[in-house]
């Protein structure tokens, strides 16, 4: 009885304190629950009930209040009772303002439309409907809009990626001119925007390939070489293309399919060892080229002749000899050649002399007398000889690696200063 009188006397002495002590408990636990009042769901309505979409950003805005933490659902019904989903669920917490969705006249396309991700709804008069539940799922409120919505679009064609076809579907990108890249090829019935990533094995990474290219109702090609766009080569795996095209309506369009890499890597061929000799001649005498050469890259080379070993004369051209067998390939073929500073020859004519870079004679080559592979971590020593018949009195010779179409490697190594006496 005692501690009562003591509680009330608390009261009675600190009225305003007490009473600030309340409000402020009062407003924790309003806060706690994160309501700000009113009813789970109200105030629908549209800001227009026409939306006719011409391809210029038109829409309607569809909005709701929420009074309390609820799951919100919003669609589209016909005359029919079809519906059209536009919100599944999503969680909203109450907030002051009401929420506002804006409707382009789009929907999420028809499961058994495989190729289309949204697209607009037919033309018609649709009755829009929202459907809150709340956090518990114990209440549950549906309220549709005061006015339907009427959408005239009229007959729009979307962007389908048709007569799509990528070759081959398994690339080794690895220089070799064999299916290193793979083709996309598709075409578009109307002007689009599309984008096409390529998506890791594991299905976290999309590596972007196409970004926001406009393309016309042509066409289309793309050659993916398995390299990122800051040429990053990636490893070997199944990967997934996807190809999504969208319109001005806002119709998109999305085509996938996987491409495999195998093989890959980057070709490195490095000359560890060059001698030219002797570095005295007489006009009409030979001098002799000797050089090793090892694969340092991860990936197998091809090669092809002349073999080690084969003779030329300083009149001589590597393309013009055994009538033309030995000229440059497609394929990224590599060879080594040697040349020398006065030599008024240009592109395909630089290095003139040119050997295959293999360890095995011709008749074992992995295509006899045709190529070869070097393979990662094996070596070659290759030999060949050069009759001096040019009238010059001093010669400066060197060595290089050559990859047809593509470029010259240690590029001039081993330069010597060969005199000649005529």
């Amino acid at each position: 009885m005692s501690r009562l009188r003591h509680s009330f006397a608390l009261i009675v002495e600190h009225p305003v304190r007490v009473i600030g002590y309340c409000l402020a408990l009062i407003l924790v636990a309003f806060s706690l629950t994160g309501c700000v009042g009113g009813p789970l769901l109200s105030d629908v309505s549209i800001s227009d009930s026409v939306l006719k979409p011409r391809g210029n950003g038109e829409s309607i805005s569809i909005n709701y209040s929420i009074g309390e933490m609820a799951r919100v659902w919003v669609y589209l019904r016909d005359d029919q009772g079809n519906e059209y989903e536009l919100r599944d669920g999503d969680l909203r917490q109450p907030a002051a303002d009401p929420y506002t969705l804006r409707f382009d006249g789009t929907v999420q396309a028809a499961a058994d439309d495989a190729s289309l991700v949204r697209q607009l709804i037919p033309d018609g008069v649709y009755n829009v409907v929202v459907r809150a539940t709340s956090e518990d799922a114990q209440r549950e409120v549906t309220v549709e809009a005061p006015a339907p919505i009427t959408v005239s679009a009229g007959d729009v064609q979307p962007p389908l990626i048709e007569d799509l076809l990528v070759f081959p579907e398994t690339i080794s990108p690895n220089a070799d001119g064999l299916d290193d890249e793979a083709q996309i090829t598709y075409q578009l019935p109307v002007t689009a925007t599309v984008d096409i990533t390529i998506t890791s094995p594991d299905g976290i990474t999309t590596y972007p390939f196409v970004t926001a290219d406009e393309q016309e109702p042509t066409p289309q090609r793309r050659n993916w070489n398995g390299k990122t766009i800051d040429n990053q080569l990636l490893p070997d795996g199944v990967y997934t293309y996807t190809i999504r095209a969208e319109d001005r309506y806002g119709n998109v369009a999305e085509r996938q399919g996987p491409i495999m890499l195998t093989n890959g890597g980057q070709p490195e061929v490095t000359i560890t060892y060059s001698n030219i000799a002797p570095l005295a001649v007489m006009r009409g005498e030979d001098i002799t080229v000797t050089m090793r050469l090892e694969n340092t890259g991860d990936v197998p080379i091809r090669t092809y002749g002349p073999p080690s070993g084969h003779a030329y004369s300083t009149d001589d051209v590597f393309s013009s000899i055994e009538d033309g067998e030995y000229a440059a390939k497609a394929g990224g073929f590599w060879r080594i050649g040697v040349d020398w500073d006065a030599n008024s020859g240009g592109g395909a004519k630089r290095y003139p002399y040119r050997w295959a870079i293999s360890p095995r004679p011709p008749e074992e080559w992995a295509i006899p007398f045709e190529e070869d592979v070097l393979m990662p971590g094996e070596e070659a020593l290759i030999t060949g000889s050069i009759r001096i018949d040019q009238p010059e009195r001093q010669m400066s010779f060197y060595v290089g690696l050559i990859q047809d179409g593509v470029g010259f490697f240690q590029d001039r190594t081993g330069r010597v200063i060969v005199e000649v006496g005529l």
